[in-house]
Order: C-alpha cells, then sequence, then structure tokens
C-alpha cells in the first residue's frame, strides 16, 4: 500500500488530509459523554506528549497500564482515517469511559456534541516557529501529506494557512476565545518544556484529581522527550512504513524550543516576524520562541 500523497481538500474552507476530510461528515453525529476529555492542539504542538501525561495521570502513573497499547489506541484521533488501519472513530468504539479524545480540528469542524456536553479540553498551543518545521519535517515523513516541496515554499504556505488544518494563527486564537464559554484548560508547550511538574499540577486541578508527589515526580520523567522516543507505545515506530517513514525523520525528532533557529534564514526570520506582527495584533496572550 503506497500513498501518492494525495492533494489536501477543504472542507468548510478548512483544508485537510484526503482520508481525514472524508471523516467530517460521520464525525458531526458523535455522542460525546460528559466524562470523555478531549486533548486540542494545532499539528506537532504536543499533542503525544499531552496524550502520555493524562493517561498516565488517569492510570494512577502506573507504567505497565500506560503500555497496554500504542498512544493512538489510547486515546483516539477523532478525525484519523488511513486506508488499511482502524479510524480514529472505530478505536473510539472500543473505548471505555471515562475516554480521552484527541483532535487538530479548528472549530468551525469540531462535532456539535463535544461542546453541547460541554466537555473538558486541554489545549496546548506551541509558538508558531517550532510548529512550522515540525511540520515541515513531519509532512516529509508522514505520506498522507501532500509534497512539502522547499523549505521556503512550505514556509510560506504555513503563513497563508494552506497546509493540512489550516491557519495556525485563528486555531490558537478561538480555542483560546472559547475559554470564555467552556471549560478549557489553555496551556502553552514551552511552559511544559520548563516546568512539566508545575504544569501537570494544573492539569490534576483541572481534572479534579490529586496523585502522590512521588506519583507525579514518576510521571514527569516518565514522559520526559528522552523517555518518549525510546518508548515503542508513544514514537509511533509500529505505524506501518507507507504511512509514516521514519527512516526520512522520526515522528519524535528534537522535541526542543528554538529549534527554528536552525531552519530560519534571516530573512525568513525577519519576514515571518512581520506577518506574525500583522496576524497577531491585539492578541492578549504571549508566545515564546526560546527558553
Amino acid at each position: 500500500m503506497e500513498f501518492s500523497r494525495p492533494p489536501l481538500v477543504h472542507v468548510k474552507g478548512v483544508p485537510l488530509i484526503k482520508y481525514f476530510a472524508e471523516t467530517i461528515g460521520p464525525l458531526q453525529n458523535l455522542t460525546a459523554w460528559p466524562d470523555d476529555l478531549l486533548i486540542s492542539t494545532y499539528p506537532k504542538s504536543g499533542t503525544t506528549w499531552m496524550s502520555e501525561i493524562v493517561d498516565m495521570i488517569y492510570q494512577g502513573g502506573k507504567l505497565d497500564k500506560c503500555g497496554r497499547a500504542p498512544i493512538h489506541f489510547r486515546v483516539p484521533f477523532l478525525e484519523f482515517k488511513c486506508p488499511g488501519v482502524p479510524s480514529g472513530l472505530e478505536t473510539l468504539e472500543e473505548t471505555p469511559a471515562p475516554r480521552l479524545l484527541k483532535t487538530h480540528l479548528p472549530l468551525s469542524l469540531l462535532p456539535q456534541s463535544l461542546l453541547d456536553q460541554k466537555v473538558k479540553v486541554i489545549y496546548i498551543a506551541r509558538n508558531a516557529k517550532d510548529v512550522v518545521v515540525s511540520y515541515y519535517n513531519f509532512y516529509n515523513m508522514a505520506k498522507v501529506h501532500p509534497d512539502p516541496g522547499t523549505w521556503d515554499s512550505f514556509l510560506e504556505n504555513f503563513m497563508e494557512g494552506k497546509v493540512s488544518y489550516g491557519s495556525w494563527y485563528q486555531h490558537v486564537k478561538e480555542w483560546w476565545e472559547l475559554k470564555n464559554t467552556h471549560p478549557v484548560l489553555y496551556l502553552f508547550y514551552e511552559d511544559l518544556k520548563e516546568n512539566p511538574k508545575r504544569e501537570i499540577k494544573k492539569i490534576l486541578e483541572f481534572l479534579g484529581r490529586s496523585l502522590p508527589e512521588e506519583t507525579v515526580d514518576f510521571i514527569v520523567h516518565h514522559t520526559s522527550f528522552k523517555k518518549m522516543k525510546e518508548n515503542p507505545m508513544t514514537n509511533y515506530t509500529n505505524a506501518p512504513r507507507e504511512f509514516m517513514d521514519h527512516s526520512v525523520s522520526p515522528f519524535m525528532r528534537k522535541g526542543t524550543v528554538g529549534d527554528w533557529k536552525n531552519a530560519f534564514t534571516v530573512a525568513q526570520n525577519e519576514r515571518f516576524d512581520a506577518h506574525y506582527a500583522k496576524t497577531m495584533k491585539g492578541c492578549e496572550f504571549k508566545f515564546r520562541c526560546e527558553l
């Protein structure tokens, strides 16, 4: 089974991976349960990291329980669809309560049931410069995407919202605004890198859960980038090679803050900064591009 790198398909104006676009209709019939928890991010913003953290919390820090299945089975990816692999909705049917769900969808495509049921949401936002570098590498290794082209052209497409899932700028802003009407814990990737224990305690408080201090420390240790990169239950090395080619770039590549400096030219950085300032003008929250 070879993927031909199909072009993106627009749904309500949002460009999506062809296979994922096919799920948006059926997904609208999703019945959310009040005790569901949704992990939402723009791609390449710490989704797998947060999924593992929350699953470890739900399992009381028991490592063997978190090893019961790869992360994409433990935390169904709502809009996921790929030939020859169970879809996110199919995986969800096998998932007992309390369910962890994940999505990259913008609000315009989110199943209404999740909003109606006031399902709690943990949203992770990551600075745009590191996102676009990570996304470019991901496009290269995950063949369900169209060919990314050159780094320079991909950067332009990202700024214009012409990549899968559309505009990063709109995504981070609309989920921020959702906090006003919906239970959303809005976290920043950079804060999680800087002080994971502090952020995990915020998650516990948001979920109304408590764990012993040593369990929290254990979770911090086992959800470090190094540990997760070595863990076949989180590093996606068990995904079909036709779908993800780790010889091109590993799914878990660096997980750092500031890697964009190794990719951006001075001219690209200046152009990006000018566009960013204009697009994010008046935005009440700030991102850090280095620690």
